[in-house]
């Protein structure tokens, strides 16, 4: 059914790679500029299984920086644990700097991010960081709406965390979030054209398995490399809804981030058009049909229970929770999930259900394993030596656009605090 998808509907941007008798190689050289709040942590899943099935290296942070690559600092590859290189993927959290990724990454890398509609994405960043981020935790009641009545009275751009609290996707894409408002739609043009030209496919979360057919056309992948199932949600009660006033309010605090999405909205569209909506919503029906029959040889037939982090026996199947004021919630897997007939490993059942932080963990262990079976002598040697070299960077700009100093991380907030989609 599928090879006869392919021949039945037309190439997008694999067009140059594709023959007629069907996919070509599949292009394994992936720089997954992971965002936040933006449902990035179920790319993140895709690609790891992906790189675990393929036996490809994934660039994994050192233990300085947690799980992820010392955000909110720009990204150099010095965070990158020595046992983890050279790299095919890299996806966790980071501050992009394009200079220090074409340092780390194959020439043929193709880099991708996704971006999410400014109003909900920027609801949730309030209600997930509220009790980290100064400029939300110093709001009265924790509300957001009297934070959007006038931020600068909260906001502080100086502040540990504040790129939480404005323009969060340009601060992630190595931008200048406190761009004065003056030049800020002159700013965020020339930024998306920039971005542009670095940045393969920018998926849009609102439209998420439609950018999963142009992500599978763009390298060329197998549609079972693209199932998954949702991670890191909140749970409805968590959820606030937006007037339209607080959306345009939203909009107009975050200037930058809204040119940005529906810049890359508008492009994401066009290169639909040129697929054929017709065939894009065939592949997102066959998708579908595919995911649920994963679903139901993984789990007999329906997804894992939604429980807070308490109620899941697993721990690897626990996902963070940032505050009492917000649930996030995990899979609670079954106990009698037993494999037969032709079912996959439990290990892959595990791993799409299983969060960040966890698989992070679980991906070093076995990178680690691997490095020091191929080079004994020098794995101490190195690691060490990367530790070193890491106390001692010196933070520099992320890209030509970014002209504001770079903020550090505290300690005492290092690990689960950054535990974001």
């Amino acid at each position: 059914m599928l090879e006869a998808f392919w021949l039945g509907c037309p190439s997008s941007m694999a067009s140059s790679t594709q023959g007629s008798s069907g996919p070509s190689a599949k292009h394994t050289s992936v720089a997954f500029l992971k965002t936040h709040k933006t449902a990035s942590s179920t790319v993140q899943n895709i690609l790891f299984r992906f790189a675990e099935r393929n036996n490809l290296t994934v660039a994994l942070p050192i233990t300085t920086c947690d799980h992820q690559f010392c955000y909110p600092r720009p990204f150099s590859a010095h965070f990158v644990h020595p046992h983890t290189t050279p790299p095919d993927i890299i996806t966790n959290h980071l501050r992009f700097s394009r200079a220090e990724l074409r340092r780390l990454m194959p020439n043929n890398t193709s880099y991708i991010t996704i971006l999410r509609e400014p109003g909900a994405m920027f609801e949730s960043l309030f209600t997930y960081y509220n009790q980290y981020c100064l400029s939300f935790k110093r709001v009265p009641n924790g509300s957001l709406e009297t934070f959007l009545d006038n931020p600068w009275s909260y906001y502080r751009p100086e502040e540990k965390d504040s790129m939480y609290a404005r323009n969060t996707l340009t601060f992630d894409l190595g931008g200048d979030k406190d761009r004065p408002f003056s030049e800020a739609l002159v700013y965020a043009k020339r930024f998306a054209a920039e971005l542009e030209r670095v940045f393969s496919l920018v998926m849009i979360a609102e439209y998420f398995d439609e950018s999963l057919v142009l992500l599978r056309r763009l390298l060329s992948w197998d549609l079972d490399d693209v199932l998954y199932v949702s991670l890191n949600m909140r749970t409805p009660d968590s959820k606030s809804s937006l007037s339209s006033e607080n959306k345009a309010k939203i909009r107009a605090w975050n200037t930058i981030d809204s040119v940005l999405y529906d810049y890359f909205n508008a492009s994401l569209w066009r290169q639909l058009r040129e697929l054929g909506l017709s065939c894009v919503e065939r592949e997102v029906q066959l998708l579908r049909k595919s995911r649920d029959r994963l679903v139901r040889r993984c789990f007999g037939g329906h997804l894992p229970p939604l429980r807070s982090a308490a109620q899941i026996a697993n721990k690897e199947l626990r996902p963070w929770q940032p505050s009492s004021k917000v649930a996030i919630v995990g899979y609670d897997l079954p106990v009698n999930m037993t494999p037969k007939g032709h079912l996959p490993p439990p290990d892959e059942c595990l791993k799409m259900i299983m969060p960040e932080v966890q698989y992070t963990r679980l991906l070093l262990r076995s990178e680690s394993l691997r490095y020091r079976k191929r080079f004994p002598l020098q794995s101490s040697q190195q690691t060490s030596r990367t530790v070193g070299q890491v106390r001692a960077h010196k933070e520099s700009p992320a890209l030509s656009l970014n002209p504001q100093p770079s903020e550090t991380m505290s300690r005492s907030t290092k690990g689960a605090l950054r535990l974001s989609q």
